[in-house]
């Protein structure tokens, strides 16, 4: 084994062909360059389309190390990247020139019937673009941390995603300067984070970040409470199903897109598809991900373009578990044989699987003028490693339920929810769980969360106390709470500035101003009003469970 990879002597050469111009029906020319394996006969094809250039450092990620293993790679810069024509319209043309390019594919002497798509990001989610419509010639795709639409990683939970949307959109903005591929990524983050705790409106801090109006991050403010229009074109959740070719999915417990992720995955099973899972202790920019994406890559390429079958694995979804440092295989998502148990928030800020006790809730104040941080969580550039979350516990605005010190291990794997019964004193309004392992010496580290922004069809109607009860979906989870360690849950208003602070005004997010409203906030956890988070246990032993050599990211 070469780097994990199966050994394949004599196919350690190739050709290249720079700047295939690939002609739109509109007139618009994109580049692609094709490699091409010496000495193999009838390659098949693997297409990668990439906003984020085809040479360089981005080689690797577009796919260049299945060349030498008999595949021919083209890799084409989406419109107006990397000296392709037109202008780059985020998300917004991926289907019609995905959909041209495999056209001109199909037409070229040196295809020979058979394609397959690849990509992390941006370039998985241009193959899901297409995947529904490319024709019988698509013969496989594997993608990683990635989805068919980033409608709802932009709102999470109803929520601005504003430091992912602000770095994301500097970046790309960046990238076409000189040199921009090298330094965007190392300075998007900051720049965006520092705009984002000016204080400033909304709608100016894509100026503030990057000098200029961005036209994708404004278009992102215009649409948040938009049903129908902008992200009907850009959002392809609805097509999964009818996808034939067999998909293989890699992503991370950290990654800002595996609740989505795993939405796709359960869509092909519910079309009847078998598709492979892998989540690993990851997130979006971690580089320890790169080598098993093209490693389990290349073995359903060669099963499915080559008919070799022998580096598949025999249970499709593999899942490391932190806490426990191990890989565990299983035949579905999520893990058969689990349950569903709810541990109640408790007045004093306990937690346990005993029944709410009758007390009154526990109430905070939400200042969106100094809004509650997230140390930690999902961000798509930087360092996503749980961190300790004391310093975030000691704050008025965050309430902290935790259990006793477990007796024994306990895992949970599996979708995380919280169901809570709130009253505010404001109609507009955020609530935000995290899901925490509180180690011996006490150090507290995020394991999920999520958020809800309210009004929200993920509410009961309101009661005649003015209580609301909220249903908020957590990032999946795979962890063990190791005997001793404690279970704690957050409650909070904001988790700044991943997501934007809600003014409590209710005003559309592109033309709000800096008019901001405290929010009286009540958690109950009373028999009538049992608040809890719903934690999935894990159940009978999984398929096989091997020792990881990775370490956990904590």
């Amino acid at each position: 084994m070469a780097l994990g990879l199966p050994r394949h002597r004599g196919l350690t050469r190739y050709t290249v062909e720079r700047d295939l111009p690939v002609v739109m029906p509109d007139g618009v020319a994109l580049l692609a360059d094709r490699y091409v394996p010496t000495g193999v006969e009838r390659p098949p094809t693997i297409l990668v389309r990439t906003p984020y250039g085809r040479r360089g450092p981005a080689a690797l990620a577009n796919g260049l190390p299945f060349v030498p293993f008999g595949f021919q790679l083209v890799v084409q810069s989406a419109r107006g990247t990397s000296g392709s024509g037109g202008e780059f319209d985020p998300l917004g043309s991926e289907r019609d020139d995905g959909l041209a390019t495999v056209e001109w594919l199909k037409r070229q002497p040196w295809f020979h019937g058979a394609f397959a798509m690849f990509g992390p990001s941006y370039l998985g989610y241009s193959a899901w673009a297409i995947a529904a419509e490319a024709g019988p010639e698509l013969k496989a795709m594997s993608l990683q941390i990635t989805a068919s639409s980033f409608r709802d990683a932009a709102y999470v939970g109803g929520s601005f995603a504003l430091e992912s949307a602000l770095t994301w959109t500097d970046l790309t903005h960046r990238q076409r300067r000189p040199l921009g591929m090298l330094t965007a990524p190392l300075t998007s983050r900051r720049r965006a984070v520092r705009a984002a705790r000016s204080g400033r409106p909304l709608a100016e801090l894509d100026v503030l970040a990057g000098g200029a109006p961005m036209r994708f991050y404004q278009d992102l403010l215009a649409n948040h409470a938009v049903p129908h229009g902008y992200w009907d074109r850009r959002d392809f959740s609805g097509t999964v199903g009818r996808v034939a070719a067999p998909v293989s999915l890699l992503g991370g417990w950290y990654d800002v897109f595996l609740p989505w992720q795993i939405r796709d995955y359960l869509a092909l099973r519910s079309a009847g598809h078998a598709p492979y899972l892998t989540i690993g202790p990851w997130w979006h920019t971690d580089a320890r991900h790169g080598l098993p994406g093209i490693r389990e890559s290349l073995a359903w390429f060669r099963a499915h373009l080559r008919g070799d079958p022998s580096g598949l694995r025999p249970d499709p979804v593999r899942l490391y578990v932190t806490g426990a440092r191990e890989w565990r295989h299983y035949r579905d998502w999520p893990p058969p044989g689990g349950r569903q148990v709810r541990w109640h928030l408790h007045a004093g800020r306990g937690l346990g699987e005993d029944g709410p006790q009758d007390h009154p809730p526990s109430a905070y104040t939400f200042d969106p003028a100094d809004p509650t941080p997230a140390l930690g969580g999902p961000t798509l550039l930087g360092s996503s490693r749980p961190v300790d979350n004391r310093p975030l516990e000691r704050r008025p605005d965050v309430l902290a339920f935790t259990s006793p010190a477990l007796a024994a291990d306990l895992e949970v794997i599996g979708p995380v929810g919280a169901d809570l019964f709130v009253r505010s004193d404001r109609e507009h309004t955020d609530f935000v769980v995290r899901l925490c392992d509180v180690a011996p010496d006490g150090t507290s580290r995020n394991v999920c969360e999520g958020g809800l922004r309210l009004p929200s069809t993920a509410e009961k109607p309101v009661g005649t106390d003015g209580v609301r009860r909220i249903a908020v979906d957590l990032w999946p989870a795979g962890h063990r709470f190791a005997r001793g360690h404690r279970i704690r849950v957050h409650v909070t208003s904001g988790a700044h500035p991943k997501v934007a602070a809600n003014p409590g005004t209710g005003e559309p997010l592109a033309t709000a101003a800096t008019r901001m409203l405290k929010a009286r906030q009540e958690v109950f956890h009373d028999p009538d009003h049992p608040s809890a988070i719903i934690l999935p246990i894990a159940g009978r032993s999984p398929e096989t469970a091997v020792p990881a050599p990775e370490e956990d990211p904590a």
